[in-house]
């Protein structure tokens, strides 16, 4: 019996120490880059574009991406003023949905956070500002904490728009104000684990960035006024830089590479490329271009390259990572947002217009065309790909269309 039990305790240690160091998932992405790990795609699609595999017609209105795992597909959505999450087999079937409380329901109302994942435990951050950790099995909640009322958070106009990152057992979110601008929270129980006044801002939309470094983890998100940096690990404060736009928007995460940083946001404001000392406590200003103004696309670099749609300008657009240098720009398509994979661009537009082009800086050239027909609302959603499927949610459908 005493060897049955030790048995079965080992068994159970073994099972929380695997759910526990299982990889989160991540909004665009290995490392929120916007780039794919999946290759052997098609090159070119069919002129009536890529055949539709499935779709799933049963999910609430929301502007959030898909995420994958633990065998299963899991997105947010709200009908009326409750939230959801919606769990998915890999073929489109629903398997369950919880609630998690109420949702923003005011201008665009629908849900805005991709949720993370690790392992047992599923996290969502409502627009209205409530963090709910949930059993990724079957939904139930196991705890909740409000960031505008308990962390006396403060957020730009139209709601939280924010997918929660999480590291080891830290879960990073930025309620700003002045009392508690960035957190990291335990994300077992929702203690808080170190809190970072900043420089005060309000939040503003951003996803953090994790940048691992040599000498230490770095987060990096943009505020409301300024991107800041701090120590992952005691959240101290290490630079900010003055980043502002008309309407304080800045939803894009960061790009990381070669020991630089890429920020940028819309409305005009553009894009700096940020250059770090080498333990990440300091900045110096690379270069700025007021085109790379993408508002809520995002970005990819791929092989020295950035490409992105613009804001103000409408263009599609491929730049010099070094130099800022504007290679191509192109309004072949409306603008949108913007993922790759297996050298190829995949482009969503605000329009509904779904597109393949190669990621080359020599040219801005269309491989396949075709019209996300099925669902509602605006297309803001970003692309997903998993498993060889490119994944594009439009309000209360999610379509998976075949691409390899």
């Amino acid at each position: 019996m005493m060897r049955n039990a030790f048995s079965l305790l080992i068994a159970g240690l073994l099972t929380i120490s695997s759910s526990m160091a299982q990889e989160p998932t991540t909004w665009r992405g290995p490392g929120s880059s916007g780039n794919y790990p999946d290759t052997g795609l098609l090159k070119i699609w069919p002129a009536s574009g890529p055949e539709i595999l499935w779709h799933c017609d049963e999910l609430g209105d929301g502007y959030s991406s898909p995420v994958f795992a633990n065998g299963k597909i899991y997105l947010s959505g709200a009908i009326d003023n409750v939230g959801y999450i919606y769990t998915l087999s890999n073929d489109g079937k629903l398997l369950w949905k919880a609630s998690y409380g109420e949702e923003w329901v005011e201008n665009y109302p629908g849900t805005r956070a991709t949720p993370t994942v690790a392992g047992d435990l599923l996290y969502i951050y409502t627009g209205t500002g409530i963090i709910t950790c949930m059993s990724s099995a079957d939904g139930k909640v196991v705890w909740k904490k409000n960031v505008m009322k308990d962390l006396d958070g403060q957020n730009i106009t139209w709601g939280v728009t924010e997918t929660l990152v999480i590291d080891g057992n830290k879960l990073f979110v930025t309620p700003g104000g002045t009392t508690n601008n960035v957190v990291a929270l335990n994300r077992m129980n929702g203690q808080l684990i170190w809190s970072s006044k900043g420089v005060g801002d309000k939040s503003a939309y951003c996803t953090p960035l994790i940048v691992r470094l040599p000498a230490r983890k770095l987060l990096v998100t943009m505020m409301e006024k300024h991107i800041v940096g701090l120590d992952a690990e005691t959240g101290a404060l290490l630079w900010s830089y003055e980043h502002t736009n008309e309407w304080a928007v800045h939803p894009n995460t960061p790009l990381f590479f070669n020991n630089s940083l890429f920020c940028f946001s819309g409305y005009g404001q553009g894009g700096v490329k940020l250059d770090l000392k080498a333990d990440g406590s300091q900045i110096t200003k690379g270069w700025f271009s007021k085109k790379l103004d993408s508002r809520i696309g995002g970005a990819v670099l791929i092989d020295g390259y950035i490409y992105e749609s613009g804001d103000n300008t409408r263009d599609w657009q491929c730049n010099d990572w070094n130099s800022g240098e504007q290679k191509y720009a192109s309004q072949a398509i409306g603008k949108g947002n913007i993922i790759s994979a297996d050298g190829l661009l995949f482009l969503y537009s605000e329009k509904g217009e779904l597109a393949l082009v190669p990621a080359t800086p020599k040219e801005f050239k269309i491989a396949g065309q075709t019209k996300v027909a099925l669902g509602n609302g605006q297309h803001w959603a970003h692309l997903v790909i998993n498993k060889d499927r490119l994944i594009v949610r439009h309000g209360k459908v999610l379509i998976a269309y075949k691409i390899k």
